[in-house]
């Protein structure tokens, strides 16, 4: 009973956690990007660039194109992504039908509009990066090229910034020689704010994706390895490699504790050292990437 309330609650925190995303990914688009008429990579630049051409709403094209592209996705990311998917879908498109009602004209102006497009598009590109980081982390997605990105990534090591980056630059590229208001400056103009706006949306997004997978490689010196190595073992619960070492100015052999974490965990695994050994000698380096049991795992 206790096991099944604890998943009940893991699913409500997951789609929980996947609203809060889609609500900071539609009040980019809905506060920053759509009421300065400029042009965004995905689904959603599709769908505003068909708004700002014909005043078809964002939320009915979006939901519309986002159905189609999910149908090919379903067989490709499995069935479980495709429950959140959908569930993102629906949300997001309801969110973009509702959120720009609920948002005053003056607040919009106040806080994007009146401070000038450059500004509005890296809080446009920040927002919704941290809106779709959050949905992936979930394994949702919120959507459009963010599917084609996972599927993609699926199978091959790219970061999905990486690759709706080139994506969106074929879509913003688009708005060029689609009829819309304004003089070829103007579109031009657009178009590198759109540019801006992607680069600063997969920097973001990456940065959040990363921030809880980054690993630290600890090189701990002490004469009380054994009992250090006990303590990571059965307290933070991760592998321990002892190494034989020798000191070439006391030329005193010696061994060395090497351990590997995320960097979320280093704090707490060096505060455990220090109980033991407060003279212990640490070393902290970064690395690019760890595969294996409880770490990224290699893709086919």
């Amino acid at each position: 009973m206790e096991t099944s309330y604890k998943k009940i609650f893991a699913t409500v925190k997951s789609y929980f956690i996947i609203t809060l995303g889609l609500l900071c990914y539609v009040l980019a688009w809905s506060v920053f990007i759509i009421p300065n008429n400029m042009v965004g990579g995905g689904v959603t630049g599709i769908s505003a660039i068909i708004q700002y051409c014909t005043g078809f709403e964002v939320s009915y094209s979006y939901f519309i194109i986002n159905t189609i592209l999910l149908l090919i996705a379903l067989k490709v990311l499995g069935k479980g992504f495709g429950a959140k998917t959908v569930y993102a879908i629906i949300v997001t498109s309801i969110f973009f039908k509702v959120v720009p009602s609920m948002i005053h004209e003056s607040f919009i102006n106040e806080i994007a509009t009146s401070n000038g497009k450059l500004l509005c598009t890296i809080f446009g590109g920040a927002l919704s990066g941290v809106g779709v980081a959050l949905t992936f982390t979930q394994g949702g997605s919120s959507g459009g090229t963010d599917i084609i990105a996972l599927m993609i990534n699926k199978y091959r090591s790219i970061s999905p910034g990486k690759i709706l980056v080139l994506i969106d630059m074929v879509i913003i590229a688009s708005s060029l020689v689609i009829p819309t208001e304004g003089s070829w400056g103007h579109r031009m103009a657009t178009v590198i704010y759109g540019y801006i706006m992607a680069g600063v949306f997969s920097f973001t997004m990456d940065t959040f994706l990363s921030g809880s997978k980054q690993s630290v490689q600890i090189f701990i010196f002490s004469k009380k390895y054994a009992e250090i190595a006990d303590r990571i073992t059965n307290e933070a619960k991760r592998g321990v490699t002892i190494l034989n070492s020798q000191g070439w100015y006391s030329k005193e052999e010696g061994k060395v504790v090497v351990v590997i974490v995320r960097k979320n965990e280093s704090n707490y695994l060096l505060k455990l050292v220090k109980e033991v050994d407060n003279t212990a000698f640490i070393s902290v380096g970064n690395v690019m990437g760890v595969y294996g049991k409880g770490f990224d795992q290699i893709k086919k």
